[in-house]
């Protein structure tokens, strides 16, 4: 593959509200800058004062949905409490929702329409895949239950006919939903909820949890000991994230050029 032109880098923008330093925003943010230069996009960040209000930032969405030059856009999130998330998301344009968080790439995902996928969920796809993990048939839990992860990876598994149980912090009896699952997939944001002794012997447990510390949201040296193939946290579903974003975001600049 030949290095594109200068003028013709796929361009992915990211509008982003101030986070405290150490979260896991701030964190992507930095990861996403640096694989993007590494790859050969070109990476620009919108940064808005922490007073912006809903419509500011759903305003420069727009702004960005219009802009010929950006091919991607990806909204940095969790956002502050006093914005609608759901609002701003909606307002980038379907051809540069490149994280996939939309209503309607969410509504084309779950009913297997052409679209772009949520992208942790789609990088975990990807990587089973790469592991050959079983799907059909097999028991599938999710904990979690946001609508760029929880719900979008248990949709993806339920496509690829695995049995998806959905869990949550209304669960009446968390640890035995775990002990039956082949496969678990953690995104609760809760530190080490998952416990080692939970783990079914043999099954395949995705952490794609990312709290203070670098701790995901299962107990990981417990759990390893029981699981047959087990990601870390870091460098386990963080990387495919973002690998899946770059991809997505070349995707769509070829979509934009007709190429």
């Amino acid at each position: 593959m030949l290095p594109p032109e200068p003028t013709t880098l796929p361009v992915t923008s990211s509008p982003t509200l101030p986070t405290p330093a150490g979260s896991a925003s701030t964190s992507t943010i930095s990861n996403q800058a640096n694989r993007c230069r590494a790859a050969g996009l070109d990476s620009q960040s919108r940064q808005l004062p922490a007073q912006a209000n809903t419509e500011d930032v759903a305003r420069l969405v727009r702004d960005l949905s219009k802009d010929t030059q950006v091919d991607g856009i990806l909204v940095q999130h969790p956002m502050p409490s006093h914005i609608n998330e759901r609002h701003v998301f909606d307002s980038i344009a379907a051809g540069k929702d490149v994280d996939g968080v939309t209503t309607a790439s969410f509504g084309a995902m779950s009913l297997g329409e052409p679209g772009f996928a949520s992208c942790t969920p789609a990088g975990i796809m990807r990587l089973l895949d790469a592991y050959d993990v079983k799907l059909a048939g097999q028991q599938a839990v999710v904990i979690g239950r946001s609508p760029i992860l929880g719900k979008p990876v248990g949709m993806l598994l339920l496509a690829r006919d695995a049995t998806v149980t959905f869990c949550h912090s209304k669960t009446a009896d968390l640890a035995e939903a775990v002990r039956r699952a082949d496969i678990v997939v953690a995104a609760a944001g809760r530190p080490r909820l998952i416990q080692g002794e939970w783990i079914k012997p043999g099954a395949i447990v995705i952490d794609a949890g990312y709290n203070p510390g670098n701790i995901g949201d299962v107990d990981y040296d417990a759990a390893a000991s029981r699981a047959r193939l087990i990601t870390p946290v870091p460098g386990g579903v963080g990387p495919m994230t973002i690998a899946v974003l770059l991809a997505q975001t070349i995707q769509a600049a070829l979509a934009a050029k007709a190429i």
